[in-house]
């Protein structure tokens, strides 16, 4: 049986160590030449370090609930704290939390919730200090309780266990020879596997633009003008020789369409070069980078 076929077997199978299948995906991703494939899967086998961004998969909400009492004596016992003044007084992440342990972590993580109420606890004692006052006024706040639900951590798993499942199943109706690799010699490295990894894993280059959490982002740059692409794009953090090698792909091919605003060759730059991002080397992250580019892209075109 072909490698592909065997993590193709496993990832459907209930119970499956995800950690097993995900190393024999790493050896797959070597076979066919996918940076991108390789580094996700070493994220995921792993974890993900500080430095790089964590999929939207993996973040996820926490509740809060507080013990409040005042000079009097009386209290308030587990009153739920609403996530808009977690966010306002410590912070988006306190609200959204990044998971950013193996998916090892992640399933011992579900395994210890499985006995107990279905909820994980995570220490939010720091916050104590941060709320004074500013939950109840006149209550002083001595204690909170923040928790993790079990099945958004179980999402997650499921989220890497349908990637996988979609990401063979694109290689193998687009790459037929992934088919016939198995654990003997490396296969031939395949240009279409870098693309077919980024849209599988990150989304869409065009689709994150719309989807992603961004914020308004102020485009300069003019139709056809070739400089104050490569200018926009390495004030946004794409390093200029970067910047310089789409800038020259952009300006020699046409776009797709106004949905894909990339040609062939710039999506299959991209797609090799978005793991710049994820590794930290650019002064953008990944999620930022693929607005940046698509935005640049559609007014390049003169599309938008």
């Amino acid at each position: 049986m072909s490698l592909l076929h065997q993590i193709q077997e496993s990832v459907v199978q209930e119970g499956a160590d995800l950690g097993t299948v995900l190393l024999k995906l790493r050896l797959l991703a070597s076979r066919l030449g996918s940076d991108i494939l390789e580094e996700w899967v070493k994220h995921e086998s792993e974890g993900y370090p500080k430095e790089i961004d964590v999929p939207p998969y993996r973040i996820v909400c926490v509740s809060y609930h507080g013990t409040f009492s005042d000079p009097f004596g009386s209290g308030i016992n587990n009153a739920p704290i609403p996530p808009y003044l977690i966010k306002e007084y410590a912070g988006d992440k306190w609200v959204n939390l990044e998971i950013r342990g193996s998916i090892a972590a992640v399933d011992d993580l579900v395994k210890s919730s499985s006995d107990g109420n279905g909820y994980l606890g995570i220490d939010a004692s720091n916050l104590i200090l941060m709320l004074q006052g500013k939950v109840y006024n006149g209550y002083a706040c001595n204690d909170i309780r923040a928790t993790i639900s079990r099945t958004s951590i179980a999402e997650i798993q499921q989220a890497v266990r349908s990637r996988i499942l979609e990401l063979t199943l694109e290689l193998e109706k687009a790459i037929p020879a992934a088919t016939q690799m198995t654990f003997g010699a490396p296969g031939k490295q395949e240009t279409n596997v870098q693309q077919i990894s980024q849209q599988i894993i990150y989304g869409n280059v065009t689709t994150a633009v719309a989807s992603g959490h961004g914020s308004n982002i102020v485009i300069s740059v003019g139709e056809r003008d070739t400089k104050s692409l490569i200018e926009y794009l390495t004030e946004s953090g794409v390093p200029e020789s970067d910047a310089t090698e789409i800038a020259e792909i952009m300006e020699i091919e046409e776009p797709s369409s106004v949905d894909e605003p990339f040609g062939e060759k710039a999506k299959s730059w991209i797609a090799s070069n978005l793991k710049k991002a994820a590794q930290g080397t650019w002064n953008i992250g990944i999620t930022v980078a693929t607005k940046v580019l698509s935005e640049a892209a559609l007014k390049y075109y003169g599309l938008k």
